[in-house]
């Protein structure tokens, strides 16, 4: 969603940093182009002003301009007030009382049914056993669905009778908390197609009646400026206590996901990062910060590692890298963890100085290039993964027929590989260099 607006700050400041001192006309220049970035990923204009107008006064202050690093000293000044931008409002999530209710609402199409999913799966980690509750009484494809869902993480979703109101169905649903020992109930409410008296009163009713200790306000934000508008409509009619910004992987400016908090006062406290039900980050000011401006997000790279790569299985790789007797299987093996972990092109932003390259990256998968490869190494038979050296031209003919496939993709494939094995075999006496051992996977 920030690529637009990553690329053009870090190209502003690239301009900065690589000229040692600077004079106040370039922070004026830098100023502007910091501007028009914000403006044109959609930041609300008052935010762009108040936070422009920061940046300019720190960036000339005495002990910045004429050092030797100041264009560093500059950027360290705008990733800390993208930091400061980032973090307005209370971000902590409360899991106080015998149940915990969570209220989820919003607009409908905003997703909340799937974020209820995502939520209870990040609960379970913390060690509490969630209820889902199906609170939208108007809408049967949203109880279908939250029950999918539910089955599919192996979490309980209470659902009421057919014709059961709204504030019935929470009440109902506190009961059965009780009865089945669960500790948190997680509410997904009816939404509309716009704000309405009558979904602000049920809301309300709901509230009067279970007493969350969270209401989370599920906004898209691909829908701009108008996620404000919507967020500073239900904060003034029931006590949001915090925001879930969703489809975050989507192709919008994503400006209103940055002043959001600011406007309305209110913290963001979890982003939607995909469909999957494992897609819910918690919302890190600092971690956004640093990946929109390219300085890699290491801490939730690896976080997403030890949720989804094998402890057992990394242990081993290690040590196949350190003998030098990585095979064309275990690079397979790799492919499939690391698309466990989210979308390539995020994971690629993640690695600070890699942030220019995500989309591009990104790219490659849409292409097609890593099906292309997976296709390529599964029409080898095991004894061809474990040593590509039998590999002859009628063995690679026959590959690439199978995978459907070129045979000059596959000659580039097996030549990339084997270089690969040979600087292994150079650094065999150190270690491992990690989990894709810079194998290239995209065309050339």
């Amino acid at each position: 969603m920030f690529d637009s607006l990553s690329d053009r700050l870090r190209k502003t400041l690239a301009n900065l940093t690589g000229r040692g001192r600077i004079s106040e006309a370039d922070v004026d220049a830098a100023a502007r182009e910091i501007r028009l970035a914000l403006l044109e990923a959609d930041v609300n204009f008052k935010v762009v002003k108040e936070v422009v107008g920061r940046i300019r006064e720190k960036a000339v202050g005495a002990e910045v301009l004429g050092s030797l690093s100041a264009g560093q000293q500059i950027v360290k000044i705008v990733h800390d007030e993208l930091v400061d931008l980032l973090s307005a409002g209370d971000r902590t999530l409360r899991l106080h009382g015998n149940p915990a209710v969570i209220s989820l609402v919003g607009l409908q199409g905003s997703g909340k049914t799937t974020t209820s999913a995502k939520l209870a799966r990040h609960i379970v980690k913390l060690g509490r056993r969630p209820l889902l509750v199906a609170a939208d009484p108007y809408r049967p494809a949203a109880a279908d669905q939250l029950e999918t869902l539910g089955k599919a993480i192996d979490i309980p979703v209470y659902r009421a009778p057919a014709g059961t109101k709204t504030v019935d169905i929470a009440r109902g649903a506190l009961e059965a908390a009780r009865r089945q020992t669960r500790d948190t109930i997680i509410l997904d409410t009816a939404g509309r197609l716009s704000l309405d008296e009558a979904l602000m009163a049920e809301i309300a009713a709901v509230n009067a009646a279970v007493e969350p200790v969270e209401t989370l306000l599920v906004v898209d934000a691909m829908t701009g400026q108008e996620a404000v508008a919507v967020a500073q409509a239900f904060a003034a009619a029931v006590p949001i206590t915090g925001l879930v910004l969703t489809k975050i992987d989507g192709d919008a400016r994503g400006g209103a996901a940055l002043s959001i908090a600011t406007v309305t006062g209110i913290g963001v406290k979890f982003l939607g990062t995909g469909e999957k039900t494992d897609a819910l980050e918690v919302f890190h000011p600092d971690r956004l910060a640093g990946r929109i401006l390219g300085m890699g997000d290491v801490l939730t790279l690896v976080e997403r590692a030890q949720e989804h790569v094998d402890a057992g299985q990394a242990a081993k790789l290690e040590e196949k890298l350190r003998k030098a007797q990585f095979t064309l299987e275990d690079f397979l093996d790799q492919l499939q963890q690391v698309q466990k972990m989210g979308p390539i092109g995020q994971l690629v932003s993640m690695i600070p100085g890699m942030g220019g390259m995500a989309k591009d990256a990104q790219d490659a998968v849409d292409r097609g290039d890593l099906k292309r490869t997976e296709a390529i190494i599964r029409s080898m038979t095991r004894h061809e993964r474990k040593d590509p050296g039998v590999l002859n031209g009628s063995r690679r003919r026959r590959i690439a027929t199978g995978s459907g496939t070129t045979l000059t993709e596959v000659n580039r494939l097996v030549k990339q590989f084997t270089e690969m094995q040979r600087l292994m075999k150079q650094l065999s006496g150190g270690r491992g260099r990690g989990m894709l051992g810079g194998m290239p996977v995209g065309r050339r």
